[in-house]
């Protein structure tokens, strides 16, 4: 089994995902995996990097599929007994003059940008290594979306105390509400990718509190983060930051010396802590 420190980062076949294996590929001191859903996409982005004079290594990786998300989590352990940088990118958005129904946008978003990067958490934070990194990829607009829920909801959304399970029954509850068209009756904002990442930040913070109820020795530091407003397909041409940019914050996350025991559980943007 390898010895080697290895860093994983989701949904990095182009954009702030490539930009961040592009980065941990100069300053990780170990082996960095570019994944994919369609390996041939990955593969090419590999032997782009690969041209840089980078040595970045691939394994297929598909958010929305358990299997998908299981092999990748056997092969960690069996080839490296654990994890030591988990960066989850992969996530999607509607560009904002698309016709699909809102029902069906809320379900496709928060099936990837919630739920799939849950089930990457519940199957791959039990392989962290100790003084392991753990950066969740959020936007500043789950804070924009969090102010325009129903004080009710931001309540639950800012608790110190809600569940993992309260949060998945609110999270499916936004979909089942878009299905009824009674979300915004029900105190949810107009935003399918907003609510998807409200999630996300509200995970992070939970993910956070347990590992410090049950692994406290292990100095794992986990962390929710924007990277900016980034030209990528996601974003489109004209958002003020290049990938590189969008990247900083992510990379800064990830790399934080095993002396740091902050920030932790926390909201970042501009490698500042922001108030959630």
């Amino acid at each position: 089994m390898s010895s080697v420190p290895v860093a994983v980062v989701t949904g990095s076949n182009k954009g702030i995902g490539l930009a961040i294996v592009r980065a941990l590929c100069k300053e990780f001191p170990g082996d960095v995996y570019l994944t994919s859903r369609d390996p041939g996409r990955g593969q090419a982005a590999v032997a782009q990097l690969q041209q840089e004079g980078l040595h970045p290594k691939f394994h297929q990786l598909d958010i929305d599929d358990l299997q998908s998300i299981r092999a990748l989590r056997d092969f960690l352990r069996d080839t490296y007994g654990g994890l030591n940088v988990l960066v989850n990118n992969a996530g999607i958005a509607f560009k904002v003059q698309d016709t699909t129904p809102f029902a069906v946008q809320a379900e496709v978003t928060l099936k990837t940008n919630f739920f799939g990067t849950r089930n990457v958490c519940t199957e791959l934070l039990p392989l962290m290594k100790p003084y392991g990194r753990v950066v969740n990829v959020s936007s500043m607009v789950s804070s924009s979306a969090l102010g325009r829920c129903s004080q009710e909801l931001q309540q639950k959304f800012r608790s110190d105390t809600i569940t993992e399970d309260e949060l998945v029954q609110l999270m499916t509850k936004f979909v089942q509400d878009t299905k009824e068209n009674i979300h915004e009756k029900e105190g949810w904002p107009n935003t399918a990718y907003g609510v998807s990442k409200i999630g996300v930040t509200v995970l992070s913070r939970i993910q956070a509190r347990l590992l410090n109820e049950q692994r406290r020795g292990d100095h794992i530091l986990l962390n929710a983060c924007c990277p900016g407003w980034v030209r990528t397909d996601m974003a489109g041409p004209k958002a003020t930051k290049s990938p590189e940019e969008g990247a900083e914050t992510p990379v800064y996350l990830a790399l934080l010396p095993s002396s740091a025991d902050s920030p932790h559980g926390q909201f970042v943007s501009d490698k500042t802590v922001r108030a959630w």
